[in-house]
């Protein structure tokens, strides 16, 4: 998996009316750090994430992205039941 699209912070962030500025106040860093973030041109470490998650007051896990892909949905064809209904 790329890091395109890794975390969700500006998801969270927009989701809460806050800005990355506001971020960038909480958590001591610049605004260029919480941009990158934002965009996943980087990503924080994961005592940043956790830090983060704690000033949004949102698990960890919502900062993140799913790695598991979407399956394809598989549909199977039951025999006839000798005119049983369920």
């Amino acid at each position: 998996m790329s890091n395109k699209g890794l975390n969700r912070i500006k998801v969270v962030l927009v989701e809460q009316r806050k800005t990355s500025k506001w971020l960038a106040e909480q958590l001591g860093k610049g605004e260029a750090t919480i941009s990158k973030w934002c965009t996943n041109r980087s990503q924080p470490s994961l005592e940043t994430l956790v830090e983060i998650a704690r000033v949004l007051q949102v698990d960890v896990k919502d900062l993140l992205q799913s790695t598991i892909e979407d399956q394809p949905m598989v549909y199977i064809k039951l025999p006839n039941n000798n005119g049983l209904q369920f």
